[in-house]
């Protein structure tokens, strides 16, 4: 996972794509609006599939590691 960055000077310290200021969350947010990976590569052209599937693989991890609370 040394494409995702995690450092509280950017974005309050967000999971991020290595290199940019593109948030985990907003790729997530993406892929449940409908969009497509290569929809999101076209929304931000420094990313490729390959950070794209990265950054799924990653909220994946952090997702079975830590508990999750009913809100």
């Amino acid at each position: 996972m040394d494409r995702i960055e995690v450092n509280p000077e950017i974005c309050s310290g967000k999971p991020v794509v290595r290199g940019t200021r593109i948030m985990v969350r907003n790729i997530l947010g993406m892929v449940a609006g409908g969009y497509t990976v290569e929809r999101i590569v076209a929304s931000y052209p420094g990313l490729t599939t390959s950070y794209v599937s990265t950054a799924l693989e990653y909220a994946a991890q952090v997702v079975d590691e830590d508990q999750v609370l009913a809100r």
